[in-house]
């Protein structure tokens, strides 16, 4: 019992009792926390799989998002490219209707113009018949003239020709004849095609014939440079 009731024994026993109870205490605490870490632990790696799960998901649907934006950006380029050849193709087509309306237009101001011309040629033509009309009228005039009073006959011959026929020229053999053959162009313009015989003045006359269109004094040249061939003598 004096033991018991020495202090120092006391103390001691007190220590020892404190050192027991840190032990228990720490036993105690190392267990629950050790049950708190592994229950952290299992928390924490089940919210990072679920973390990692998420993860990996919304990667792969950005993985897929950007996939459907490449996707996108290569085909809006190919419409876009066929966009543009298509405008090419519109606007090459658009110029090959404007040229074919310009072609149009022109074409119709070509046919109109050939209406005009055709008309002015249409014109052109009744007025020289009628005036080559006159002309022959004239010429039936003077061939019942020159075949009354001067032996003349006039033939007309393949082609639109007439061909002046002239006796009584020499006072030696009076059925001799000479003959020249002329043509009416469609101009109405008098040509002289051939003399037989030949007449040296013959383009001289022709020259005048065209110049004045008196026909009577054309033939009536005509026949005096006929005599003159046998006369001997020059006509002025």
């Amino acid at each position: 019992m004096a033991s018991i009731r020495d202090y120092n024994v006391v103390e001691q026993f007190n220590s020892r009792l404190e050192e027991i109870r840190s032990k228990l205490l720490d036993q105690a605490m190392g267990e629950v926390l050790s049950d708190r870490v592994a229950e952290l632990c299992q928390d924490h790696r089940r919210y990072m799989k679920a973390v990692l799960g998420t993860c990996f998901k919304k990667c792969k649907e950005d993985e897929n998002m950007f996939d459907m934006i490449q996707t996108f950006k290569e085909d809006l380029k190919e419409k876009t490219s066929s966009l543009k050849e298509k405008g090419a193709e519109h606007l090459e087509v658009v110029s090959e209707i404007e040229d074919k309306e310009h072609h149009k237009a022109l074409l119709f101001q070509r046919i109109e113009k050939l209406k005009k011309d055709q008309a002015k040629n249409r014109e052109l033509i009744q007025s020289q018949n009628k005036a080559n009309k006159d002309r022959l009228k004239k010429l039936n005039k003077c061939k019942d003239i020159f075949q009354k009073h001067l032996s003349l006959e006039i033939r007309k011959i393949q082609g639109e020709k007439l061909q002046f026929v002239f006796r009584n020229i020499s006072r030696k053999d009076p059925d001799m004849v000479h003959t020249f053959l002329l043509q009416l162009d469609a101009e109405g313009v008098y040509h002289i095609i051939s003399c037989d015989p030949p007449l040296e003045k013959m383009a001289h006359l022709e020259r005048r014939l065209q110049e004045t269109n008196n026909f009577s004094a054309f033939l009536a040249n005509i026949r005096r440079e006929f005599v003159a061939l046998h006369s001997g003598t020059k006509t002025a």
